[in-house]
């Protein structure tokens, strides 16, 4: 019987939906505020970073993607919650259209720093790291409503204290106890 459930967990272990490349971090992982700060010290190193798409342009033999950078989690997905890093820019050969990477979608990004360029934004020029990229993830949208239960109806029948968020918490009888004698 033991036998008969290692099969199961292989087969669970490979049904992994990301790449290598996004799911893994690079062994010398070159932070965004690093790469920012002196890009001449990282030529060529392997990043992995992420954000929100803020535009794609696409050229005659590249789509250059501007992205608004955030932290990303264990799994290689941009942070939301957390403060953005700054702005960077993904070059790749790949056509990349522009209706299926809209912007504020979320993605990752797996490549080597090709330097930097001078990107005009609004009347302001700044220099952006550039990523070439091996690897682009397009995380879906995570479109469920949070909710928590029936508000404390049951079914339309009234309370039902089984689906209320402090079930299972504190005393279960809440009249005078019993004495045992």
């Amino acid at each position: 019987m033991k036998w008969s459930i290692y099969p199961l967990f292989l087969l669970l272990a490979a049904c992994s939906s990301l790449p290598p490349a996004i799911e893994d971090a690079p062994l010398v992982d070159v932070t965004y505020p690093q790469a920012n700060k002196a890009i001449a010290n990282f030529p060529s190193a392997p990043v992995r970073w992420g954000g929100v798409v803020i535009n794609v342009e696409n050229e005659q033999s590249a789509s250059v993607v501007q992205v608004l950078s955030y932290p990303l989690n264990h799994y290689g997905k941009p942070r939301l919650d957390k403060p953005s890093e700054g702005r960077f820019v993904v070059r790749t050969p790949e056509f990349l259209d522009p209706a299926e990477y809209a912007a504020n979608s979320e993605i990752t990004v797996a490549g080597v720093l090709k330097g930097d360029e001078a990107r005009l934004i609004g009347k302001k020029e700044l220099r952006l790291p550039v990523v070439s990229a091996n690897v682009i993830h397009l995380w879906p949208v995570d479109d469920r409503k949070e909710c928590y239960g029936n508000g404390g109806f049951a079914f339309g029948f009234g309370y039902n204290p089984y689906f209320s968020p402090f079930y299972g918490y504190g005393p279960r009888y809440s009249g005078p106890y019993p004495r045992w004698r």
